[in-house]
């Protein structure tokens, strides 16, 4: 009786032990770099601009030389590769170049370097995230602005041969957010793209029509169902870490952003980036 107690126990103890091996390669090795393209239609009520114009949503990629740090030079400039024959219309980039603040000698120089390959119709458009400040803002803005990347500021800019702005706001955790200031530079009436590092930054953001995305949370990286993230930044919702979520009455996307930070690991939450498609329904309130 005990001898088989014992055989029992012994494989039951195997079979967990093998069921978190697999998951910890699964979770640390597979899915961290297992990129998912993600198709997304947006009605928005009387657009103005370009009908089907196409935006990609690419943020989070947190460049590293070293392996460890999921994502190394190589692999995001095949990211590039597969952004660029999609052949969107605009990029928008919500920040967080850089994996840690560059400790592994990677320099905004040399995230520019691969970022800058990026192309698209419209423009490409970027706002630094935390990371990109921790690490150097000034030098990162320069290094993207002189690769042929619009850094944006707490600023609204027009989108080249269109009725359509591009808003940028500053990264919260960093103390440079600072929606008003960026809402007051749009025209009465204007539709904007809207972009954002950090999601907290669209509550203070007056109403503005359009496309709204943000970045920053990784959908927490581990997806636990029934609960949401296993973790939040900064005492964000833990149920709202990903995809469409309300924001003071306006829906805004959150993306799961590229690459990884803090621990190099996705369970159930799988890295992306994000081809929005804009149309027009007329009196529809927004993206749906």
């Amino acid at each position: 009786m005990l001898l088989s107690a014992l055989r029992k126990l012994f494989k039951f103890l195997l079979f967990v032990l093998l069921a978190l091996a697999l998951l910890a390669v699964w979770g640390f090795l597979i899915e961290p770099r297992w990129v998912a393209r993600r198709d997304i239609p947006v009605q928005v009520a009387n657009w103005r601009g370009p009908p089907g114009l196409k935006v990609v949503v690419a943020s989070d990629w947190h460049i590293a030389h070293e392996f460890k740090r999921v994502m190394t030079m190589a692999r995001a400039n095949a990211i590039v590769d597969e952004i660029n024959a999609a052949k969107p219309d605009v990029v928008l980039l919500p920040g967080d170049f850089i994996s840690g603040r560059g400790e592994d000698g990677t320099t905004p120089e040399d995230v520019a370097a691969v970022l800058g390959r990026l192309r698209a119709t419209h423009g490409v458009y970027a706002v630094l995230g935390n990371h990109d400040w921790w690490t150097d803002g000034p030098r990162f803005s320069h290094a993207l602005s002189a690769a042929g990347i619009r850094v944006l500021l707490n600023e609204a800019v027009p989108l080249p041969g269109t009725d359509v702005w591009v808003l940028g706001i500053g990264d919260r955790t960093s103390m440079q957010s600072d929606p008003v200031r960026a809402a007051r530079q749009l025209p009465a009436g204007a539709q904007a793209l809207t972009l954002m590092h950090d999601p907290a930054s669209a509550r203070a953001l007056p109403p503005v029509p359009g496309l709204a995305v943000a970045a920053h949370t990784h959908g927490g990286q581990v997806w636990i169902p029934f609960h949401g993230s296993a973790v939040a930044p900064h005492g964000w919702p833990k149920d709202k870490t990903h995809g469409w979520v309300d924001i003071g009455g306006r829906p805004v996307y959150i993306t799961s952003g590229l690459g990884v930070s803090i621990y190099p690991i996705r369970i159930n939450m799988r890295p992306e980036w994000v081809m929005f498609t804009i149309g027009t329904q007329p009196g529809q309130q927004g993206p749906r």
